[in-house]
């Protein structure tokens, strides 16, 4: 679906055209005179006396050229719940042909900042498709003209809005792609060519890796013919030389889980292991295009998880960039031991305020928290509670869930300083989480994100259609505006 959002003054002639126009909660239509013709007037208040008002939206067909769309709001109403509205817009004018819609911006008085802006937002972000590889690829176009000089953002927020939706949806684009397509390779090819939005991109192959000492995320891909990369992209867009914020991103492009052999059965929405390096990826995006006034650096980790003669085998010892030793009893646990080294190395060589990871670590936190809520786990309390309240404010949700050193046992190895994975079972979120932790060396705030019930939707979301949700982006972003610009 193409979205063509239009800010012009086009004339608009309520005879002739689809409109939408907001109302109050109880669909009160006296205010819309100039909007609707009477005779549409009675018609319409006629047919609300019998529908249930609790329903937000209603689209009624006048005739072959003109709908009216009514969206009911509550003047009390937060930014995502008119994003949600927008989303649900978009569901119901989402068929037939090509279609224009002049939406009217005077039809309410709201004092929402921005409200148009986050509506279109719902939109946008409803929209999205990954059709790159539909042999027909039919792209139906919906044009909407926004009439009206109020409730509707500036130049600036209309960027900021667009750098939002940029950085969302290539994401869910990287997420999306297949496996033989989108490997290590290929990924740190991609990320080399957003140098041109104004990101500092450094690129760290295997040789580069050996001789820093990551042998932990090494050990993971050595079963691979592709490379193993760490790539950094830094936004240095304050004006001063304040330390960075700094987000990790687990990079798994696929992953069998080597010689710990998955089951067949979905192993191919592997695909989508590498989300958490995605939203990072996504993130550092949008804060190029909008010119973010922070900081910021994003540390991803690439590499595939494959079985071959020369694979990491169940037992094996690794020394990871810390120079900590791991006991790798499980290769299915492979996305802790890339974030191990890129942790490390994230807080040693950009020494930042925070660092927060982003990983589809564990099937746990999915038995546990299901499709609506990512866990966070932290060690900081002030980091914490800004990410929740900016995850509630663009409905990207976090549950905090613990951390105590009365786990540290569990991860405890007779061969080496620790193992990658807890034998005894139970808490397997926590556990994997007390596993980072201890590559955190220096007491930097930090909090990891498992994403892994939030990455990928097989049947869709309120801001998205299904597939790759583009998790993390938004609700990185907002910590960043809320707390640090």
């Amino acid at each position: 679906m193409s979205i063509k959002i239009n800010y012009s003054k086009k004339s608009y002639n309520k005879l002739k055209v689809n409109t939408v126009l907001f109302v109050d909660e109880k669909f009160n239509l006296k205010n819309l005179k100039s909007y609707i013709t009477n005779k549409e007037n009675s018609y319409i208040n006629d047919l609300l006396k019998n529908s249930d008002l609790k329903k937000k939206i209603f689209v009624f067909e006048l005739n072959s050229k003109r709908k009216i769309v009514l969206i009911s709001i509550n003047k009390d109403c937060k930014s995502a719940d008119i994003e949600s509205l927008g989303a649900e817009f978009y569901g119901r004018v989402n068929y037939g042909k090509n279609a224009e819609y002049f939406l009217m911006s005077d039809s309410i008085n709201m004092k929402l900042e921005n409200f148009v802006g986050h509506f279109l937002h719902g939109v946008k972000l409803k929209s999205y498709e990954f059709k790159k590889y539909k042999s027909k690829n039919e792209t139906r176009k919906i044009l909407i003209n926004i009439s009206g000089n109020k409730n509707i953002p500036n130049i600036k927020n209309q960027l900021k809005f667009k750098a939002l939706e940029e950085g969302t949806f290539y994401a869910r684009d990287l997420v999306s792609e297949p496996g033989n397509i989108l490997h290590p390779d290929e990924y740190a090819k991609r990320l080399n060519s957003l140098r041109r939005d104004g990101l500092k991109v450094k690129i760290y192959d295997k040789n580069k890796l050996k001789k820093l000492g990551m042998h932990a995320l090494l050990g993971v891909g050595m079963g691979s013919i592709r490379g193993s990369y760490l790539v950094t992209m830094e936004w240095n867009g304050a004006k001063n030389n304040s330390k960075p914020l700094a987000f990790v991103g687990k990079g798994v492009t696929f992953d069998t889980g080597g010689y710990s052999l998955k089951p067949a059965r979905f192993m191919e929405d592997m695909t989508y292991d590498m989300a958490g390096s995605a939203a990072v990826v996504g993130l550092m995006k949008s804060l190029a295009l909008r010119k973010a006034k922070v900081n910021a650096v994003g540390v991803v980790g690439l590499v595939e998880n494959m079985v071959s003669g020369v694979a990491q085998r169940p037992g094996d010892i690794v020394k990871s960039y810390s120079g900590k030793t791991i006991e790798v009893l499980n290769t299915d646990a492979e996305g802790r031991l890339v974030l191990a080294d890129a942790l490390s190395f994230t807080e040693k060589k950009f020494k930042p305020k925070f660092i927060v990871d982003l990983a589809t670590l564990t099937g746990a936190i999915i038995v546990c928290l299901g499709s609506e809520y990512a866990g966070l786990f932290s060690n900081d309390d002030k980091l914490s509670k800004q990410i929740l309240n900016a995850g509630e404010k663009v409905e990207e949700k976090l549950w905090r869930m613990p951390l105590h050193k009365n786990y540290d046992k569990l991860m405890n190895s007779k061969n080496a300083d620790m193992q990658n994975i807890n034998y005894v079972g139970g808490a397997g979120s926590t556990t994997a989480a007390q596993f980072l932790q201890r590559f955190i060396l220096n007491k930097t705030p930090w909090a990891h994100l498992d994403i892994a019930g939030m990455a990928f939707s097989k049947y869709g979301g309120a801001l998205n259609s299904g597939g790759a949700t583009g998790f993390g982006v938004r609700l990185l972003n907002q910590l960043i505006e809320e707390n640090y610009e």
